[in-house]
């Protein structure tokens, strides 16, 4: 990068990034004071964001609800919603703004260069000349804001940070990582919640909130990141010409201070609500916690995620294994939150019992002194070493750009001193170093010295508190009631005026030509190509292989998949705890701690899954096949030693260890617990589907509301149903995991098909004796409308149904619609007007169609909004241009780029399914032409989807008691 003709720059710093095989520079912009950070390399997947430090003084969520607002409309781009036109309408392969405890962080990404200074452009307006202080209404609608619809109606609050943030807080999890992060730093930015607590939220003034803006959204104090394949001097002139350069550098006191540290640790005592039918026995929730020096030490900041995997995180960790022994808690983790200042080491214990908390402190530090005097197990070490370099080199991060992530990582140091911006990113001289302290002491001392020796910590007892969210909703509707009482008949009518102008600012559209100055792309700039697909049959020893040949940076992505067809109904929540259990149960040959830790020494790790395909060729029938996958990653040259290792879990694990079997089980009802609560939004859209689905039938069998209540029956009755349990865990294994029953998907380039036969022959001899099948699965749905109660102050609203049985057919505008549902009348009717965070909706090629909302206040309310859809499509009016931006914002899902392993994920899945190329370029080609006209036609696709009637709610156990007459059933989730 050659800066030399920038004048109005200073280059603090250029230097070669080898880890990232880029180059990277520092630079600050003279007049304004912004600080500027660049990766420049070839990856076609450009990122930008500006970040801003924003600490804040108490807990009433004005950085979280100014990060809502400022994508509300801005002077260059005054649409109400920028952000959602972008989403509808840009190529962009990430697009989002977040709120952390420290910082606010607006970062995008795409890979078309056109798309990506449009979505710069709105992104710089938005944060630094907002419509937040035009309109008073964005804060209302965003934040929060009383609602009175007449003057004998009830006054509530609305808004939607503040029913996002009674959904967070309705979780026990979410409870407790606030109150560690609360209770470790009393005198900085940290003792506060940053997302806003909803019993403060209200306390927030509009004045306050702008105050906040003009303090903290200005370039002086902001963070600039560019990152990729882009002419680095071009945007950084632009950035001057068009935004910076307007400014003149000042004083913003934003600077995360330093806690000073405890001369003793701290013991808090907190609730969370439970239904009124859970059991307070076993539901409570211990956290023992340190502070780890700074995120400025590099050594540190991996150092403690190595003893995060060695003493906890691993299956049969010392620390994990201790407590769970001792009968502490039903699942224990731990976390290492490196993403602060001055990171936390946390040891947690979930559904255990606020008695035993002394007994909790004693097994630790009993468990880590042993450790100290006698040695940590070396092999943990190496095991986490290699897990977390391997991660580090591979450079996967799902669905997320690997830059953006880079980038949030930068953070972790640049934001608390500008000398040190990329001490995280070039990590692979730091895992040197740790390599050659495994044997000499380093890990035990540090365990000494910040772990037993450090004092600045905290113990949490989060205890359960039944009925506490109906006894505070009463206490807020009181307090609001008392509220409307002192007020004078004038100022109830200005509350009501208010409620009025908020709905008439929603109602209203953006004018036309302020919705057109949102750029966008047209539809010649979308390729019509579609994404290559990677499948090559053959046969290695006799087993059937689908190969995808792509280049992987050596390493080799091996999928096992085991035919589930003949498991009987009744044996498929089995097959979920067989699922559950191999991998992290002994063998043979290992203890299962051994076993974890022998996989990652050698390998990117393995793992197992259960996957549905379904066949489209066959949508009357409902057909799909099922299968029990378990999938490794290795280098090329240690594929033999993965091979050996899916070996052992297949064939040598011990499925009698009953001890061990009773851990899992307990591990796993209390993880479907928090996932109930935290993504309800995907377990009521399988349960509602699963009345008529034979496929999602499965799924929540296997994995959903079913499989839960089977796990708790197991757990709970341990001493009756082990026998069965036993039984049937090793009929599975033999049924399963049989000659002939297995075949293959492998990813990797040419050169590591080499050696690869000789192996999967000496598997597939190890396997089970082939058999004949004594029956077929046949899976039988009931219908049935489900509510289902939890202390959750939010609901999961969810309507399903199939719409090719009812007549109408799939097509590639289908696509098109899920971004007009989600994103123009769900999120206007039940989002920007209902005050949920979130709605979504589906239509697949199987037929089967849903609409769900998120962390939502509402319940017959939004039934009845997707009840209208039918009614809005038929009346479904647009202009060409907008047309275009829904398809453009429809391609952009699907053009998502992928890594190696993600491109043959994708073409295994459309071999699976029998989805041939011809049918991909004929939805291509669907959306790329489609026209109003096929947009309206979908009216018969929503008609058919409500015509099931299919219902699943899950959330407030008084909001569902009170509109159970929409239901069949009403029942406690727990």
């Amino acid at each position: 990068m050659d800066f030399s003709k920038l004048t109005a720059y200073e280059v603090i710093e250029q230097k070669t990034l080898n880890d990232l095989k880029s180059e990277g520079a520092l630079l600050e912009h003279k007049k304004s004071g912004a600080r500027i950070l660049l990766i420049s390399n070839d990856d076609d997947n450009k990122v930008f964001d500006i970040a801003f430090r924003t600490p804040t003084t108490d807990s009433t969520g004005v950085p979280h609800i100014m990060e809502h607002t400022v994508l509300c409309g801005s002077e260059k781009f005054p649409a109400k919603d920028p952000f959602v036109e972008l989403v509808k309408g840009s190529l962009n392969t990430f697009l989002n703004a977040m709120t952390y405890p420290d910082k606010t962080v607006y970062p995008v990404a795409s890979c078309n260069e056109k798309d990506f200074q449009n979505l710069m452009d709105v992104y710089m307006d938005a944060v630094l000349h907002p419509n937040i202080y035009k309109h008073e209404e964005i804060f209302r609608q965003e934040g929060w804001s009383y609602e009175l619809e007449d003057k004998d109606a009830e006054l509530t609050y609305n808004g939607v940070v503040y029913n996002e943030m009674k959904g967070a807080f309705s979780s026990p999890d979410g409870v407790l990582d606030r109150a560690i992060l609360n209770s470790l730093f009393p005198d900085t930015t940290y003792a506060n919640e940053s997302g806003g607590d909803p019993e403060f939220i209200p306390d927030l003034t509009y004045e306050q909130y702008l105050n906040f803006h003009r303090k903290y959204y200005h370039p002086s104090n902001s963070y600039i990141y560019l990152y990729g394949d882009m002419d680095m001097t071009e945007k950084l002139e632009w950035l001057d010409r068009a935004y910076l350069s307007a400014y003149d550098a000042q004083e913003v006191d934003s600077e995360i201070q330093l806690q000073a540290p405890f001369d003793e640790m701290r013991d808090i005592t907190m609730e969370y609500s439970i239904a009124s039918s859970e059991s307070e026995e076993d539901n409570t929730y211990l956290a023992y916690n340190k502070v780890v020096g700074t995120s400025l030490d590099e050594k540190l900041y991996l150092a403690f995620q190595i003893l995060d995997y060695a003493l906890l995180s691993a299956p049969g960790a010392p620390l994990k294994k201790a407590l769970v022994d001792a009968g502490i808690g039903k699942d224990v983790s731990g976390s290492y939150d490196n993403g602060i200042y001055q990171p936390i080491f946390s040891i947690i214990a979930k559904n255990a019992n606020a008695v035993q908390k002394q007994d909790f402190i004693k097994v630790i530090e009993g468990t880590l002194q042993n450790i100290v005097e006698n040695g940590i197990d070396k092999k943990a070490l190496e095991a986490g070493i290699n897990y977390h370099e391997f991660r580090f080199r591979e450079a996967d991060f799902g669905g997320y750009p690997k830059g953006l992530m880079y980038g949030l990582q930068i953070y972790d140091s640049w934001l608390y001193d500008e000398t040190k911006p990329f001490i995280h990113v070039e990590a692979l001289h730091t895992f040197e170093f740790l390599k050659e302290q495994v044997s000499t002491g380093y890990f035990e001392g540090l365990i000494q010295s910040y772990l037993l020796d450090n004092s600045h910590g905290s113990v949490i007892t989060v205890v359960p508190d039944k009925g506490r969210t109906a006894r505070m909703d009463a206490q807020l509707r009181q307090k609001l009631q008392k509220y409307k009482e002192s007020l004078s008949d004038a100022e109830v009518q200005q509350l009501i005026e208010k409620t009025a102008l908020l709905k008439g600012y929603q109602d209203e559209p953006s004018p036309q030509e302020d919705l057109e100055k949102i750029p966008m792309l047209t539809r010649e700039d979308i390729s019509r190509d579609i994404a290559p697909i990677y499948n090559e049959e053959m046969a290695l020893s006799g087993v059937p292989v689908i190969y995808h040949e792509i280049e992987t940076n050596g390493i080799g992505y091996l999928d096992f998949l085991f035919d589930l067809s003949d498991v009987p109904e009744e044996l498929l929540p089995y097959v979920g705890v067989l699922q559950a259990v191999l991998g992290i149960i002994d063998t043979e040959h290992y203890e299962y701690g051994e076993l974890f830790n022998e996989i990652n020494v050698h390998t990117g790790g393995i793992g197992t899954s259960l996957e549905m395909y379904p066949d489209v060729t066959k949508v009357q029938e409902k057909a799909f096949k099922a299968t029990f996958e378990v999938k490794t990653k290795a280098l090329y040259e240690k594929l033999p030693i993965a091979i050996r290792m899916v070996q052992e879990i297949l064939t040598c694990s011990k499925l009698d260890d009953e001890k061990r079997l009773k851990e899992i089980l307990s591990m796993v009802k209390t993880r479907l617990q928090m996932r109930f609560l935290s993504a309800g939004h995907s377990v009521s859209t399988v349960r509602a589907m699963s009345y008529k689905s034979p496929l999602s039938k499965f799924k929540d069998m296997t994995n959903g509301i079913e499989f839960y209540e089977n796990i708790s029956r197991m757990e709970e009755h341990f001493d009756e149903e082990k026998g069965a349990l036993i039984k049937n865990l090793k009929y599975l294994t033999e049924l399963l995991f049989r000659r002939g029953n297995m075949m293959l998907s492998y990813t990797a380039a040419k050169e590591g098909l080499e050696g690869l036969e000789k192996e999967i022959a000496g598997l597939q001899e190890a396997l089970y004796s082939q058999r004949e099948p004594e029956t077929a699965c046949v899976i039988h749905c009931v219908q049935k409308n489900e509510g289902f109660k939890t202390s959750s102050k939010v609901q999961f609203v969810a309507e399903a149904g199939n719409f090719i049985d009812g007549g109408a057919k799939y097509t590639g505008a289908l696509q098109i619609l899920k971004v007009i549902m989600s994103y123009e009348y769900l999120w206007m009717n039940i989002r920007v007007k209902g005050g949920a965070y979130g709605c979504m909706s589906s239509f697949n090629r199987i037929g089967e169609g849903y609409f769900v909302s998120y962390r939502d206040p509402n319940l017959r309310k939004t039934l009845e909004t997707y009840d209208g859809v039918t009614e809005y499509l038929k009346n479904f009016t647009v202009s060409e241009r907008d047309m275009t931006k829904y398809i453009i914002g429809t391609i952009s899902g699907i053009d998502q780029p992928m890594t190696p392993a993600a491109k043959g994920e994708r073409s295994l899945n459309l071999y699976m399914n029998h989805v041939s190329r011809e049918m991909i370029e004929q939805e291509r080609m669907e959306i790329l032409t489609a026209q109003q006209e096929d947009i309206r036609a979908l009216y018969k696709v929503a008609e058919a989807v409500l015509a099931n009637r299919q219902i699943c709610v899950i959330g407030n156990e008084a909001v569902i008691e009170d509109e159970k007459e929409l239901f069949t059933e009403v029942k406690d989730l727990f």
